[in-house]
């Protein structure tokens, strides 16, 4: 009886996934360098405080917290689906939320699991996708950072992800652009001349423009409240939120 009621509630084996093999082995090689921020990741690093607090900012308006409380996230259950080593993890159970941390890398779970540990942090990291969870789960935020370009189906990703939120909920998502320029920077740039990120981390027609991601999420019943592009400073050597979306940009959506 066990048996059959857990093949109901379960995204099993048997059901179609999104996660590409082929991208879970391109960051898995990664996984002893997430957390270095001078290594291979250090772009990340450098992003993640502006990620954070894009999250913590639409949070706080949602569920009206005091964005200046250092728990300000109490009580909110987060999904971080692809969370590689939990750079976003950490900081948000700083402040306060449930996290459950996702990712089909095995190698990625035990990085992030030991630096956890480490840092006396309680985050339920599980190596899965997200087709493969609980249908019965919900949650009140859904993180999709830097994930969807990497996804073998974008529409049906954002359906189980769609089905994870709670009434209320909110999806938070950064990808990049689809254009000439996210091309010349997000590939040429980033990838073969300022060597930012691996060679082959991205693939251009991988990536989707803010108006094919809006329409995935309609057909899903969730609209874009929150839009904003995100920029590099090179003189400054730090990334800020802008209205140019042509290259990396961030969105927020909720249930329509």
């Amino acid at each position: 009886m066990a048996m059959q009621e857990n093949s109901r509630s379960n995204f099993s084996a048997a059901q179609a996934s999104t996660v590409d093999p082929g991208e879970v082995a391109k960051f898995s090689k990664l996984s002893y360098e997430w957390w270095d921020p001078n290594g291979k990741m250090a772009p990340l690093h450098k992003i993640n405080p502006l990620r954070l607090t894009y999250i913590r900012d639409a949070a706080c308006r949602k569920f009206e917290r005091n964005v200046k409380s250092l728990n300000c996230l109490s009580g909110l259950r987060i999904l971080d689906i692809g969370c590689g080593a939990g750079l976003l993890c950490e900081p948000l159970t700083r402040l306060g939320a449930q996290v459950i941390g996702i990712d089909p890398s095995a190698s990625n779970i035990a990085a992030a699991r030991l630096h956890a540990d480490k840092g006396h942090l309680s985050i339920d990291y599980r190596c899965t996708s997200v087709e493969q969870m609980d249908v019965r789960e919900r949650f009140d935020i859904v993180l999709a950072m830097e994930v969807i370009e990497h996804v073998t189906d974008l529409g049906m990703f954002l359906n189980r992800c769609a089905a994870m939120l709670k009434p209320g909920g909110l999806m938070v998502i950064s990808t990049i652009n689809r254009n000439w320029k996210s091309f010349a920077l997000a590939i040429v740039g980033a990838e073969y001349i300022l060597r930012w990120l691996p060679r082959g981390t991205h693939q251009w027609d991988k990536f989707v423009t803010p108006d094919e991601l809006a329409q995935h999420l309609a057909n899903n019943k969730l609209a874009i409240t929150e839009r904003a592009g995100v920029i590099y400073h090179p003189f400054a050597d730090r990334w800020s939120l802008s209205s140019d979306m042509d290259v990396n940009y961030m969105v927020v959506a909720e249930g329509i």
